[in-house]
């Protein structure tokens, strides 16, 4: 079952602690098209099939990564997508979306992801030691 939109946004607001649903969503568009090019098969179905439309598309339809980024460089990514963002500000903006994506996705499907990314992944989804 996926989680509705208002649900999934409405996390990552408080999450993040964001002011505006405007910057939760770019957060969420971010740092889904970013993981999405991290992912592959069964894993990234399924956990597309877990979250709102909107971001599944996102999802399944990733910015192209040349190489997998380990954790600082996905963060360092999501800074450069993200206007006016920090390295500070893009790991905070990382850890809200991927704790909610956690959530979303259960801890099976969870442990499952991060044997497909680089190690370090565990501390951005909020779940050290999952793997």
């Amino acid at each position: 079952m996926h989680m509705r939109w208002e649900a999934f946004l409405a996390a990552v607001q408080e999450r993040g602690e964001y002011s505006s649903e405007e910057e939760a969503e770019r957060a969420a568009r971010v740092v889904l098209a970013l993981l999405g090019a991290h992912l592959v098969g069964e894993e990234r179905a399924e956990l597309a099939a877990r979250l709102p439309e909107t971001y599944a598309l996102i999802l399944l339809n990733p910015l192209q990564a040349a190489e997998p980024l380990n954790p600082e460089r996905f963060v360092r990514a999501t800074a450069a997508w993200i206007e006016g963002a920090t390295e500070g500000t893009a790991k905070w903006d990382t850890g809200a979306v991927l704790s909610v994506v956690a959530d979303a996705a259960g801890e099976d499907l969870v442990r499952r992801v991060l044997l497909q990314l680089p190690p370090g992944y565990d501390l951005l989804f909020g779940h050290p030691h999952a793997t």
